[in-house]
C-alpha cells in the first residue's frame, strides 16, 4: 500500500539499477554477468523506456519514440548474445531518402559509390565530393567511437589508469594522420551548416546530411558544435555521411525485450511497476532506493538509468548532494524539442519524387528537410516558444521491412513513425493538452507536400508531445538524449564536470549510466556498457 513503508530484511544487493531504458538493461546484464546480485527496478509495466513497441490500432505496433537501432555497440550485441535472446536487425540498402515539393529526391544509400552515381543527374561536383567527404566522417568517426569508449578522466585527481587511456587516446589520434588530426580540431566547433557547405553546393544534400547534426536536439543547423553531434552520430558504427538506418525485427521494444532476456539469463532480477521514489544514503554513501510503496531496498551500489536532472534533483536527498551540486544539477540543459507522430496508412502512401521505385526508396529514412535556411527557420519557432509551422521530419514506414508489425491489420495496412522538429516543450501561447492535435496536423500537412494524398490514407493517428515524453517516459524537459549534447555537455563535462566518470562525487556508491552520461544519447548501449565497467572495478576493489 503506497505510504506503507516496508523495510526489506533480506541480504543488500550488489547492485540497485533504477530504470528499465536500454541502457540500464545494458548495465544490468554486464554487472550480473560479472557476478554481481543484480536488481533492475522498471516503473512501467514493460522495460524498454522510449526504446519501446506500442499500439497503434487493432493488429498495428509502432515504435514509441526511436524508430531505428544502428547505433547499437556491436560488441554489446555481441558479449550479450541478443541474437540468443531473439534479437533480428534488419537493414534496408537505402539509408536515406529526401523528397522535394518543387525539385529532386536526394537518396543516400548504404552504398557509397551508388550514392555518388545518383548525386551525379544533381551535380557533378557533389557526386565527386561525397566519397571524400564519406571518408573523412568514418575517420573521425573512429576516433570519436575511440574517445566513447573511455572514462573521462579524473580532473580532481588523476591516476595511471587515466594515464593510460590518454596514451592509447594520444595513439588512435596520431593515427588520424596529419590533415585529419588537424581537421577534427578544427570542425568539432563548427556548425554543421558550415561543415556540409565545404563539400556540398546542393543545399537538399547539404539539408539531407545535417539533420542528423541537429536531430533530438534544441539547435539549428548555423548553431555552433552542430558539427560534433554529426560526427558523434557516425561514431562506432556504419553510418558514414548517410546515417544507418536498421530496423529490429518487431520495433524497438523486440532490442528492449532481448535485453531484459540476457540480463534474466546472467542472474540479474528484473521487476516491473516498481517505481523509485527515492534513492537512500547514510554518511555520504548510497544505501538503496525507496519504492513509491513504500518498500525499501538495501544495495551497496544505487545505478541510475535515468537522467541526471531527475536523478539528482528528484531522488537524491538534497542535504546528501548538497546546495552546490544540487544546483549545478538543476541546470543541465534538457530542451525538448521533439514531437513524434505516428500514422497507421490504409496503404503504402505515393511519393511524388519516389517514382515507379517507391517501395524500395521509402524502405529507410524519410527526411523532409527542403534546406539549411528551411531548417533554421524551423528552429526560430522553437526559441520564440512556438511550434514550428513546417516543422522538419523524419520519417520511417518500418511495417515495409518487417511486416510483422501489421500482421494483425488489413492487407495492404502500414505504419508511419515521424520525429518533428520542432516542438518545445514550453509552449509561449497555450498549451500541449490543447495544441496536440493541431501539430499532429501540420505535421500531416507537412507529409502532403512530398506524399500528395496521404492525409487521406490515416486510419488511427497517435501525437506524442515533449511533454508526453517526461510523463510517460520520464524524459526531464521531454529531451530523448537525456540532456543537450553540446560540447559544454560532452564528455568530461557530461553530465557535469567532476561527475563523468558515471560516479556522483560527494556520494559514494551512487552511479549514472543512461544517455545523460557520457558518451551520450542514441540507442548505442555505450553509457551502459561503460558505467558497468566502472562499477565492476569498483567491486572488485571492495572485496
Amino acid at each position: 500500500m503506497a505510504g506503507t513503508s516496508t523495510i526489506s530484511t533480506a541480504q543488500p544487493w550488489d547492485a540497485v539499477v533504477v530504470g528499465g531504458g536500454h541502457n540500464a538493461l545494458v548495465t544490468a546484464a554486464y554487472l550480473a554477468r560479472g557476478g554481481l546480485r543484480t536488481l533492475l527496478l522498471e516503473r512501467r509495466e514493460r522495460v524498454g523506456g522510449a526504446a519501446d513497441t506500442t499500439e497503434l490500432g487493432p493488429g498495428l505496433r509502432v515504435p514509441a519514440l526511436a524508430h531505428t537501432v544502428g547505433r547499437l555497440r556491436p560488441s554489446v550485441h555481441r558479449d550479450l548474445a541478443l541474437r540468443r535472446h531473439g534479437l533480428a536487425l534488419l537493414a534496408p540498402d537505402v539509408r536515406v531518402f529526401a523528397p522535394s515539393a518543387d525539385g529532386p529526391a536526394v537518396t543516400l544509400w548504404g552504398d557509397v559509390a551508388r550514392t555518388a552515381d545518383g548525386l551525379r543527374a544533381i551535380s557533378a561536383r557533389d557526386a565527386d565530393a561525397y566519397p571524400a567527404f564519406d571518408r573523412l566522417v568514418r575517420s573521425l568517426g573512429r576516433f570519436l567511437d575511440e574517445l566513447g569508449r573511455s572514462t573521462p578522466p579524473d580532473v580532481k585527481s588523476p591516476g595511471i589508469g587515466d594515464a593510460l587511456t590518454g596514451l592509447k587516446l594520444g595513439r588512435t589520434f596520431r593515427g588520424l594522420g596529419r590533415s585529419d588530426s588537424r581537421t577534427i580540431l578544427r570542425v568539432l566547433p563548427m556548425a554543421v551548416a558550415d561543415f556540409v557547405a565545404e563539400a556540398f553546393e546542393t543545399d537538399a544534400l547539404r539539408a539531407a546530411i545535417a539533420w542528423r547534426g541537429v536531430r533530438y536536439c534544441s539547435v539549428g543547423p548555423w548553431s555552433a558544435g552542430t558539427a560534433a553531434i554529426l560526427l558523434l552520430e557516425s561514431a562506432g558504427n556504419d553510418g558514414g555521411a548517410s546515417g544507418d538506418s536498421v530496423f529490429v525485427r518487431g520495433g524497438p521494444g523486440a532490442l528492449s525485450a532481448a535485453l531484459a532476456s540476457a540480463a534474466r539469463a546472467a542472474g540479474a532480477e528484473v521487476r516491473t511497476d516498481a517505481e523509485v521514489a527515492a534513492i537512500t544514503s547514510r554518511d555520504g554513501r548510497a544505501t538503496g532506493v525507496v519504492l513509491a510503496s513504500g518498500e525499501e531496498i538495501a544495495a551497496r551500489a544505487v545505478v541510475s538509468g535515468l537522467d541526471p536532472k531527475r536523478t539528482l534533483v528528484g531522488l537524491v536527498d538534497p542535504v546528501a548532494l548538497g546546495p552546490s551540486l544540487g544546483w549545478r544539477a538543476g541546470n543541465i540543459r534538457t530542451p525538448g524539442v521533439v514531437a513524434k507522430v505516428n500514422l497507421a496508412l490504409r496503404k503504402l502512401p505515393k511519393f511524388a519524387a519516389a517514382g515507379d521505385d517507391g517501395e524500395r526508396l521509402l524502405r529507410g529514412r524519410i527526411v523532409v528537410a527542403p534546406g539549411i535556411d528551411a531548417m533554421e527557420r524551423a528552429f526560430d519557432a522553437s526559441k520564440y516558444g512556438r511550434a514550428s509551422e513546417t516543422p522538419i521530419l523524419e520519417a520511417t514506414i518500418p511495417s515495409l521491412v518487417d511486416p510483422s508489425l501489421v500482421e494483425g491489420a488489413k492487407p495492404g495496412s502500414h505504419v508511419m513513425s515521424v520525429i518533428a522538429q520542432y516542438a518545445p516543450y514550453r509552449l509561449r501561447d497555450g498549451d500541449w493538452a490543447s495544441g496536440a492535435e493541431a501539430f499532429g496536423d501540420v505535421v500531416v500537412r507537412t507529409l502532403e507536400t512530398v506524399a500528395p494524398g496521404i492525409e487521406k490514407l490515416v486510419t488511427h493517428r497517435q501525437v506524442i508531445t515533449p511533454l508526453d515524453l517526461e510523463r510517460d517516459f520520464g524524459l526531464t524537459g521531454g529531451h530523448p538524449l537525456h540532456a543537450e549534447p553540446g560540447l559544454d555537455q560532452f564528455y568530461a563535462w557530461r553530465p557535469l564536470l567532476g561527475h563523468a566518470r558515471y560516479r556522483i562525487g560527494g556520494l559514494q556508491g551512487l552511479y549514472l549510466c543512461g544517455s545523460g552520461a557520457h558518451p551520450g544519447g542514441g540507442i548505442t548501449g555505450g553509457p551502459g556498457q561503460n558505467a558497468a565497467r566502472e562499477i565492476l572495478a569498483d567491486a572488485k576493489k571492495r572485496r
